[in-house]
């Protein structure tokens, strides 16, 4: 074949399969078969190959991945991705009508399904694909280009030359993850949760081969500057795009009143399990374009539009059993055994049940049909048990007496409802115990996690927190063990021995002292500086230390009265683990010392621990609630309901942009 018949026919495969991929992906009609399309992809990547000189990056077989970057660059959106105000009820949709009205206006809407994915802006120079951007902080996204090009749905050319900026969801459908995991479970590795956090880790691979075989979707819902092109409503704006060559979605629908939102949300909220993607709710939005830049926007908001967020899903299913299991300070936790369901995306089977008072409450009984959901759509819970579908074959919950594991009488503290087994040697508080020394926020050893550790504890190679430091006279053993080899044991050795380096509060949190968390330790850490001088504190002393209560400073005192604990603390002096604060000294700010904080929804630019850590530096506090005690909410993408009880309590409101600000000021960031 000379040049001018290859070109000639890279052009019209080119053509071919960019027609085939839009009637499939996005109109859902395809014209030709799975074999066809996979044939005439083989011929043009092998004249693609043979005939270098005719190589075009929008060409579909680019659309296979191939493209590896060293790290995600930052660019600036041209105009700002406003994230959207969420609603939780009708009444708050009504509000919100009423106060466009007010103003003097008579909207009519249009109404969304609410994605569950990620979020995507990708522009068009003479319609070809330029640059896809993630949304990042509203501000400045990340660069995802060499992903969003293998992503069928989104066309690397549109069906007219023009130069466009389009926003839309990236998502992966339900039986997309599943694939995917039935996949991961055969090679061994972790299962992915559901559909938006592999999507988030899928778009932003560095390898864009990998992007490529999740099989990404889109649909796309804004055109953020449609009067250039002559458009004057939202729903107009829709259609332009579609007839790009963009994949809408057919679901969206112009309303006229709150009546019809509320039956769309109705209808949309039944129809959300049986759709092939997820969905945590309904958008609307003012559909005339001249109103929407009327009504303006707030400093992050635009004023003509809401995001409803549905209820969390409840599911059924039965409660087969109630065990029991022992946390490393001997608390005795109850669980419910449940029937596996599918919650969201994710197969539940098993969920805390707190206490006795929780099951008490809710009158739970083994064998009955009980509701779950995930609280803030992440933690399994049971909400109640479906009390007119009992049988006669439940039983009635009767609390243990004896500890599951070492079989010890169990004890109940006073003003507590808990449980505890007093046996400080109850092998099940060992493991707890050792898993929690290792874990992330004590003294982070990277490598020695829950299962290692249970591993490593039934083989008798570590019985307490002191025989992790002596692993090393293992370490023949440990190459030998199944799944392991001369690189990882050399890696986990490491681990260790960098844990002696570490920072004091590290130390404290991990010994497991009762009540002291990551944040207390740190304070205890920055105020005694040594655990020496921790140790010799009485009870009025730490009582002195702000947030330290009579529980806490009670706690703390007979933790170090311990001789037990006293002889783990002497050995591990001996192994040379540092017992001295090594962080950073307090900082005074008259904006952040002695003030608490909240944060809700997801902080684009740092994560929670990194905000903590430098809010800490300012002898800031997290707090985990919302009260009249709190300061400040820092709120970023889907807040949760501390939001709206910071608004209720009108307590002061951090967005992104302000927080990022104030760091910048402090020097921070």
């Amino acid at each position: 074949m000379d040049k001018f018949e290859a070109k000639k026919r890279i052009d019209y495969l080119r053509k071919l399969i960019e027609d085939a991929n839009y009637e499939y992906y996005v109109l859902a009609n395809p014209s030709i078969t799975d074999q066809e399309w996979d044939s005439y992809l083989r011929e043009l990547e092998n004249l693609e190959n043979e005939f270098k000189e005719f190589d075009d990056e929008n060409s579909p077989t680019k659309k296979v991945g191939g493209v590896v970057i060293d790290k995600f660059k930052k660019q600036k959106h041209q105009i700002p991705m406003l994230s959207l105000p969420d609603v939780f009820n009708i009444e708050e949709i009504e509000q919100f009508d009423e106060r466009i009205r007010k103003s003097g206006y008579n909207p009519n809407y249009v109404c969304e399904l609410k994605i569950d994915g990620v979020s995507g802006s990708f522009h068009y120079d003479n319609g070809l694909l330029t640059t896809g951007l993630t949304r990042g902080d509203g501000i400045t996204g990340e660069d995802i280009t060499h992903n969003v090009k293998t992503i069928k749905s989104l066309p690397l050319k549109l069906k007219k030359p023009v130069s466009i900026e389009v926003r839309g969801e990236i998502y992966m459908e339900k039986k997309t993850l599943a694939k995917l995991n039935l996949e991961r479970e055969k090679l061994g590795l972790n299962l992915l949760q559901n559909p938006r956090n592999a999507t988030a880790g899928s778009i932003r691979q560095l390898d864009s081969k990998i992007t490529a075989k999740r099989n990404l979707n889109t649909w796309i819902y804004h055109l953020p500057n449609p009067l250039d092109y002559g458009i004057k409503t939202h729903y107009e704006a829709l259609e332009y795009m579609k007839s790009l060559g963009f994949k809408v979605n057919p679901d969206v629908r112009l309303v006229n009143s709150i009546d019809q939102i509320i039956a769309y949300i109705e209808e949309y909220g039944k129809k959300r399990a049986s759709l092939p993607y997820d969905i945590d709710g309904v958008v609307i939005k003012v559909n005339d374009l001249k109103m929407q830049q009327e009504l303006g926007f707030t400093s992050k908001y635009p004023r003509w539009a809401v995001a409803y967020k549905f209820p969390a899903t409840e599911v059924l299913t039965k409660l087969k059993d109630i065990i029991f299991t022992v946390g490393r300070t001997g608390k005795i936790t109850p669980n419910a055994v449940l029937d596996p369901v599918l919650v969201m995306g994710s197969t539940i089977a098993r969920a805390t049940l707190h206490n006795i008072d929780y099951i008490k409450e809710r009158d739970l009984r083994i064998n009955d049909t009980v509701s779950i959901r995930k609280a803030g759509d992440v933690i399994p819970e049971v909400i109640m048990a479906k009390k007119e579908r009992r049988t006669g074959n439940e039983q009635v919950f009767k609390m243990i007496d004896k500890c599951p594991i070492c079989n010890s009488l169990l004890i109940k503290k006073e003003g507590q409802v808990d449980y505890y087994c007093p046996n400080e040697q109850c092998e099940a508080r060992h493991i707890e115990r050792l898993i929690h020394f290792a874990s992330r926020h004590a003294m982070n050893i990277d490598g020695l996690g829950e299962r290692i550790m249970e591993d490593f504890f039934n083989l008798g190679f570590i019985k307490n927190i002191t025989d992790i430091y002596h692993l090393e006279k293992h370490q023949k053993e440990l190459i030998l063990l199944e799944g392991y080899g001369n690189k990882s044991v050399e890696n986990l050795l490491n681990a260790i021995t960098n844990s002696k380096k570490n920072s004091l509060e590290r130390l404290i949190f991990g010994l497991g002292i009762e009540g002291i968390g990551d944040k207390t330790a740190l304070l205890l850490a920055k105020t005694f500086k040594t655990l020496d001088n921790l140790q010799k504190q009485t009870i009025d002393q730490l009582k002195q230390i702000k947030d330290i209560g009579d529980v806490l400073a009670t706690n703390i005192y007979e933790y170090f009265q311990n001789p037990n604990n006293k002889k783990i603390i002497n050995e591990l002096k001996e192994l040379s683990i540092n017992m001295q604060y090594t962080g950073e000294e307090t900082k005074q700010n008259d904006l952040l010392s002695d003030k608490r904080f909240v944060i809700t929804g997801t902080i684009s630019f740092l994560n929670r621990d990194e905000i903590e850590k430098i809010l800490a530096k300012y002898n800031a506090s997290p707090s985990s609630s919302v009260s009249k005690k709190t300061d400040f909410v820092i709120v970023g993408e889907n807040p949760g309901s501390k939001y709206q009880k910071a608004l209720d309590l009108n307590i002061e409101i951090w967005n992104e942009e302000k927080l990022r600000q104030i760091l910048i000021d402090l020097g921070e960031i």
